[in-house]
């Protein structure tokens, strides 16, 4: 990673720069911008828009990014979301139409701004990389352009909160995360004395989210909502989509390249939940000089050849041993010139009563009821606090599932999104089934390569679930997560069904075995014929990092736990962020979450 410290302007860092809605709502901002730009020269504009306080919450992110920005002549403005940071209100959910709104009023009130030249781009990770997507939906005319990172197009199906209609644990988890992030105050330094009277509306406001999100267990109106899969052609900005494999967030590249029909490109490497300059697993890219050839042309104009970029631009991991952490992944990097890519074949494999893999139909019965603690070796369904968060060796929830195998005779390159499709016959009138697709080594050493998750009262509708009927035979097909990924001749694939999923998934209300009676695995198969990098990318750069002094590290902690005596089985996730001194305006901030799942 590069620190570059030499732009062609000069910039500067204002803290506190107010927003004044139509309604009367004070949003502050953060701007980083040329020092032209208050002496009558226009520039375009980047904005980021979340409810993470800016003043320390994703400072050390900022700091590594928008000067680097506004150093080649952008206007970029971290604008803390109505109720959160320094700004006025109070937040009601996530996406809410008033934070859509707020967010099209905010690109209105740039483009009146003196140093505006009327173009405007929007930038985001997660949340802020969810509502570039929306808010490009709602056709402001000034946005030009938007860079989404580890983002869904659709709230149900790709989200923290229902996976395969089966609830989420991090539906809680994070739940309780975003309660604590909006309940922090604002900054006395920037809102004066009445920070305190700001805290307190916002702390009697200040919604319980899980309980609103768990009001709408089906796929409904109210998820349709902020869910551009829903209306695909409002989105006209130019987009530009980044994933990371070891995100929860792949998905999206690959349904936006497929369904966009504005300009769209998509970067996936084997990042977790982080902007990919600064990311792990290694290899980081030069993400900002990739991001800054986006902007040039579609906000300045330029000529930057961007249209000509591959559609997908994809890390095809080699195969690793399992780990709970990576801090690199070997492989290379791929590029079709088209999403989907006509090179992709699909290769089938039949299950059968051998537990194996094979290419002849078969007919057998298996019973499958996996104990309920099957999912201890699952990692974090979001894996981004650089901790011990990514699946673990196997082995251990293989042996609590049906697992169908085959010795590969060559390497096998996936690329794309593997399908399942089972014939089974429910034991009860509910259930859920896991698909996990294993790397096997020789050792008998299992990596997960993806996998996908479905509860079987959905296996028709996600918007109208329907209760099983014991006994009574179904077909049901499970997409996994797209991947990019490459086994080794002599090692095995293996397919691992399991009707449980803890602590990740919610369980059944009761035990809920099926009988296994066939199965069908696609997968997406990319040619072998390119072992080296097919794409380069620049290294990383960044701008000066913040000025911040270490006063505690961070740690992270997560271990599973057996009661002998009962039975209880617990997992345990403490994770101390570390408490740091920010050096420019004295905010000394740290953090600690712990979790407790209990089976």
């Amino acid at each position: 990673m590069q620190i570059k410290t030499d732009f062609p302007h000069e910039t500067l860092d204002i803290p506190d720069m107010s927003i004044v809605l139509p309604d009367g709502c004070r949003l502050s901002a953060r701007a980083f911008m040329p020092k032209g730009a208050t002496q009558g020269h226009p520039f375009p504009a980047i904005l980021e828009f979340l409810p993470y306080r800016k003043r320390d919450g994703t400072a050390v992110r900022d700091a590594l990014t928008h000067p680097y920005f506004a150093g080649h002549g952008y206007v970029c403005l971290r604008v803390d979301m109505r109720g959160n940071g320094d700004s006025d209100g109070l937040m009601a959910d996530e996406y809410s139409p008033q934070e859509l709104q707020d967010a099209f009023d905010v690109i209105a009130w740039i483009t009146d701004q003196p140093w505006s030249n009327g173009a405007v781009g929007m930038m985001g990770i997660s949340w802020g990389g969810f509502n570039a997507l929306q808010v490009a939906a709602l056709e402001p005319k000034a946005l030009k352009a938007i860079i989404t990172l580890c983002s869904t197009v659709d709230r149900y199906h790709d989200d923290i909160h229902f996976k395969g209609g089966c609830l989420l644990n991090e539906n809680l988890g994070w739940g309780a995360t975003m309660w604590s992030y909006s309940s922090r105050p604002p900054d006395p330094a920037l809102v004066g004395n009445s920070w305190r009277k700001m805290w307190l509306e916002r702390l009697k406001a200040n919604p319980f989210l899980p309980e609103l999100w768990l009001h709408h267990q089906r796929r409904d109106a109210y998820w349709k909502h902020g869910s551009v899969v829903e209306n695909y052609a409002s989105i006209k900005a130019a987009t530009l989509a980044v994933g990371g494999w070891g995100d929860a967030y792949k998905n999206a590249v690959p349904a936006l390249l497929e369904s966009l029909s504005a300009p769209v490109k998509g970067i996936i490497g084997p990042w977790v939940h982080k902007y990919p300059h600064f990311a792990v697993p290694e290899p980081r890219i030069g993400f900002l000089q990739e991001a800054l050839r986006w902007w040039d042309r579609w906000l300045l104009g330029k000529q930057t050849d961007v249209e000509n970029d591959p559609d997908l631009r994809a890390y095809m991991m080699d195969g690793v041993r399992p780990a709970a952490w990576y801090e690199q992944r070997p492989g290379h990097w791929a590029s079709e010139r088209t999403w989907p890519s006509t090179d992709i074949s699909h290769v089938s494999y039949h299950l059968n009563g051998a537990q194996k893999l094979g290419h002849e139909v078969e007919k057998f019965e298996q019973l499958i009821s996996s104990p309920a603690h099957c999912g201890g070796a699952s990692g974090e369904y979001c894996a981004i606090w650089l901790g011990p968060e990514m699946p673990n060796d196997q082995r251990s929830d293989d042996a609590m599932s049906a697992c169908f195998d085959t010795v590969l005779d060559a390497d096998f390159a996936l690329l794309g999104a593997p399908k399942l499709r089972l014939s089974l016959v429910p034991q009860t009138d509910c259930g859920q089934i896991i698909v996990r697709l294993n790397h096997v080594h020789p050792d008998g050493a299992s990596t997960r390569v993806t996998y996908g998750v479905l509860n079987l009262t959905h296996h028709l509708s996600h918007a109208q679930p329907s209760a099983l009927v014991p006994g009574q035979a179904i077909e049901v097909e499970l997409t996994l997560d797209h991947i990019g990924y490459r086994l080794p001749k002599g090692h095995r694939l293996r397919v691992a069904i399991s009707t449980a999923y803890w602590p990740l998934l919610w369980p059944t209300p009761k035990a809920a075995p099926v009988v296994l009676t066939a199965g069908t695995l696609t997968l997406p198969k990319r040619p072998l014929t390119k072992h080296s990098d097919e794409w380069h990318f620049e290294p990383a750069e960044t701008s000066t990092p913040l000025k911040a002094t270490q006063i505690k590290p961070a740690h992270h902690i997560r271990r599973n736990e057996v009661d002998q005596r009962t039975g209880l089985v617990s997992l345990i996730i403490e994770d101390d962020f570390g408490t740091s001194h920010i050096d420019d305006h004295g905010l000394i901030s740290g953090s600690t979450a712990r979790e407790r799942w209990d089976i």
